[in-house]
């Protein structure tokens, strides 16, 4: 039995929407090494305040770059962040179906 809440909350620790953060910058202009270092002291912000990237208010954000924008909060959604993994053996919905198929079928 999968306990969902816990499930979600694991994986929101360690900040593994912090690339999704840095992709976010770079969509919106930001070269990737200015990305890199701004998303990197969000990180140590978190860690300072004993935050996450989703707690953060838009205001705590912008303190660091102005560049930000409510929609960063979708952007580093755990759902975003799942379903823009595409490639095989990614968590995204659509890939973990294509490798139970690529399975189902070799198991005949």
């Amino acid at each position: 039995k999968f306990n969902k809440e816990n499930m979600a909350a694991s994986a929101m620790n360690g900040f593994t929407n912090a690339t999704d953060a840095a992709d976010y910058l770079v969509v919106k202009g930001v070269p990737f090494r200015d990305a890199h270092g701004i998303v990197g002291r969000l990180v140590l912000y978190c860690i300072d305040n004993n935050k996450s990237l989703l707690d953060m208010t838009l205001e705590e954000y912008k303190g660091i770059s102005e560049v930000f924008e409510e929609d960063i909060f979708e952007a580093i959604s755990l759902e975003t962040c799942v379903e823009k993994r595409m490639t095989i053996g990614a968590p995204s919905q659509a890939a973990m179906n294509q490798v139970i198929a690529e399975y189902k079928k070799f198991l005949g």
